[in-house]
C-alpha cells in the first residue's frame, strides 16, 4: 500500500481494501455488456427526441449537417479516453485519471464536475419520456405537474434495479440496447421507404434553412450570441455524451484495458452513423408534414404521420425503452463515481457511501444517494419550461467542461503516462489530440451564448458548494488527505482483471 506525505496509509482502491468483507464488486462484464453501457448512455433516440426541435428553431433543417462534424469531435475525444481507460482501468474514470497524473486536487475537481452532471443529466433525460414521447404515445396534454410525477417514478425504478442486482441491471441494458438497435435501424429505414413511396420525403428541405436568415449563418456570432450554424452543433454536443461510462465500470469488466476502449470507439461511431441516417430520414420529411416543424415533438409527430398510428406507437415504445436504457445507465454510471469517491474518504458522507451490501455486491448506499440527488433536481427544475431548459442546457455544458479537462491534462501529460496493456493512439495521438483540442474549444465557445447564463451558474453554484466542502476536508485532515495509491495499485487491479481472485467474486449479485 502506498503511503501519504504524513506517513498515513493512502485511500484504498476495491482491490485492496483489507478488514472489510464484501467490498469489492464480481468481475463479470464482457465486451457487450460495456458496449451497452456506452451506447445506452449515449441514445440517440433520447439526445435527438429532446433536441431536434431546438435545432429546426435555432439552426433551421440545415443544421442537421453539424452532426456528422460533432461525430467526428466526440469520436476524437473517445480515442482519448480509451487511451486512458486502458492504462488506469479503476472506477471513477475522469476523477481517477486526473487524481492519478496530474494530482488529487484536481481529480478532486473533475470528479465533483462529473458527479453534477450526472445528477442533472439523469432528469434531463428521464423527462423526456413524460414530456415528449408519453403524450404522443397515449394522446394526452402533457403538463409540467405530470411529467414531474411520471419522471420521478421513472428515476425511482431505475435506481431499484441498480441496488437490486449489476448482473440484472446489465440484462435488463443489454436487452434494452439491442431492442434500441432493432428498433432505430428499422425506424429509420422505414421512414425512408415508406416516405419515399408516400411522397412525403423532400431532400432539398435539408439544405433548407427555413425562417433563419442565410446572411452571417456560418459565423461564430458575435458578442454574447452564437450563430445559427454554431448552435446546431449543440445537438450532437448534447446526444454523444456519456461513452466513457464504460471506464466507470472498469472494476466489474474483465479485461477493461482491451475491452472498454474498443467499446467506447464501436459505440460513438455505431450511433453517429445510425443517428445522422435517421436525422436525414426525420428532417426530409417536416417540410410535408403538416404542423411538424411547429409541433412541440416535431420527431414524434413525423414518425406517427409517415408510418401511421399504429406501427408508430410501436416504435415509439421501442423508443420509450432506448431513453429508460439511457437512465439506468446514468444512474448506475453516477453510483459508481460516488462509490469511487467515498472509498477514496474524499465525498460527503463516504463512510455511508463506500459501503457494498453484502447480499447483493451493489453500492447500495450511493445508490439510494444518487437517486435523491436527482428528485431533488428535478423538483427544483421541473417548476417551469424555462427551468427545464436551463437544466437540459447544463446537461450539455457540464460533460463539454470534463472533456476539455480531461484532454488537456492527457496532452500535458502524454509522456509521463503509465503503459498501456490494451489500447494505445500510436502514430495517431498528436492528430487525435489536435482534433479534440479544436473541437472542444469550437463546442466551449458556443456556450458563451447568452441562453447559457443560468446553466454556467448553476456550474458555479455546484463548484462554489464543492468547493466549501473540499477547503473544509483539507483543513480537517490536511493535504495528506488527498494523496492517492501509487501506479502499482493500478497494476493490481490489470493484474486482477486478467486473473481475478475468489475474493473478487465473492458475494456476486445472483
Amino acid at each position: 500500500m502506498a503511503k501519504t506525505e504524513a506517513g498515513a496509509q493512502a485511500p484504498r482502491t476495491a482491490e485492496v481494501q483489507q478488514g472489510e468483507p464484501n467490498q469489492v464488486m464480481a468481475r463479470e462484464l464482457g465486451w457487450y455488456a460495456s458496449f451497452s453501457v456506452a451506447f445506452g448512455f449515449v441514445s440517440i433516440a433520447t439526445g435527438i427526441f429532446t433536441a431536434y426541435g431546438s435545432v429546426l428553431a435555432t439552426s433551421g433543417p440545415r443544421g442537421i449537417w453539424a452532426w456528422p462534424i460533432s461525430v467526428i469531435g466526440q469520436l476524437c475525444i473517445a480515442l482519448v479516453f480509451g487511451a486512458l481507460a486502458a492504462r488506469i482501468p479503476i472506477s471513477g474514470y475522469s476523477y481517477q485519471w486526473v487524481s492519478r497524473i496530474v494530482g488529487p486536487v484536481w481529480g478532486w475537481i473533475m470528479g465533483w464536475i462529473s458527479f453534477a452532471f450526472l445528477g442533472v443529466v439523469v432528469v434531463a433525460v428521464d423527462y423526456t419520456i413524460a414530456s415528449t414521447i408519453l403524450p404522443e404515445l397515449f394522446q394526452y396534454i402533457g403538463t409540467t405537474q405530470n411529467a414531474w410525477v411520471i419522471t420521478a417514478g421513472v428515476v425511482l425504478l431505475q435506481a431499484l434495479l441498480v441496488a437490486a442486482s449489476t448482473r440484472i441491471t446489465h440484462k435488463v441494458n443489454s436487452a434494452a440496447v439491442t431492442a434500441q438497435l432493432i428498433g432505430m435501424i428499422a425506424l429509420t429505414v422505414l421512414l425512408f421507404a415508406v416516405g419515399y413511396f408516400t411522397g412525403k420525403l423532400d431532400f432539398a428541405h435539408l439544405f433548407d434553412t427555413g425562417t433563419i436568415p442565410e446572411s452571417g449563418y456560418y459565423g461564430l456570432g458575435g458578442g454574447t450570441h452564437a450563430g445559427p450554424f454554431a448552435l446546431a452543433f449543440l445537438l450532437g454536443a448534447f446526444t454523444i455524451v456519456g461513452f466513457e461510462s464504460a471506464a466507470n465500470l472498469a472494476e466489474e469488466t474483465k479485461n477493461p484495458a482491451r475491452v472498454i476502449p474498443k467499446a467506447m470507439v464501436q459505440a460513438v461511431l455505431s450511433l453517429g452513423v445510425l443517428g445522422f441516417l435517421f436525422l436525414i430520414a426525420v428532417t426530409a420529411a417536416v417540410g410535408r408534414v403538416d404542423g411538424a416543424a411547429e409541433s412541440a415533438t416535431p420527431v414524434a409527430t413525423v414518425i406517427t404521420a409517415v408510418l401511421g398510428s399504429v406501427v408508430g406507437k410501436i416504435l415509439l415504445v421501442l423508443v420509450v425503452v432506448s431513453i429508460f436504457s439511457c437512465g439506468l445507465v446514468i444512474t448506475l454510471s453516477g453510483t459508481r463515481l460516488v462509490y469511487a469517491m467515498s472509498r477514496d474518504e474524499r465525498f460527503p458522507g463516504w463512510r455511508l457511501l463506500k459501503r457494498i451490501h453484502p447480499r447483493t455486491a451493489t453500492p447500495l448506499n450511493a445508490t439510494v444517494f444518487m437517486m435523491l440527488i436527482a428528485q431533488i433536481v428535478l423538483a427544483v427544475f421541473s417548476r417551469s419550461t424555462d427551468a427545464l431548459f436551463q437544466l437540459f442546457s447544463a446537461a450539455t455544458l457540464l460533460p463539454a467542461v470534463i472533456y476539455a479537462g480531461t484532454v488537456a491534462m492527457y496532452a500535458a501529460k502524454r509522456s509521463s503516462l503509465p503503459p498501456s496493456r490494451g489500447f494505445s493512439l500510436g502514430r495517431w495521438e498528436v492528430p487525435v489530440l489536435l482534433l479534440a483540442a479544436v473541437w472542444l474549444v469550437y463546442e466551449l465557445l458556443i456556450f458563451r451564448d447568452a441562453s447559457f447564463r443560468g446553466p454556467w451558474a448553476y456550474v458555479l453554484v455546484l463548484c462554489g458548494i464543492g468547493a466549501v466542502y473540499l477547503v473544509a476536508l483539507i483543513a480537517r485532515r490536511g493535504r495528506a488527505a488527498l494523496t492517492m495509491p501509487d501506479m502499482a495499485d493500478v497494476d493490481r487491479a490489470l493484474d486482477s482483471a486478467t486473473a481475478p481472485s475468489a475474493a473478487a467474486t465473492e458475494g456476486a449479485p445472483r
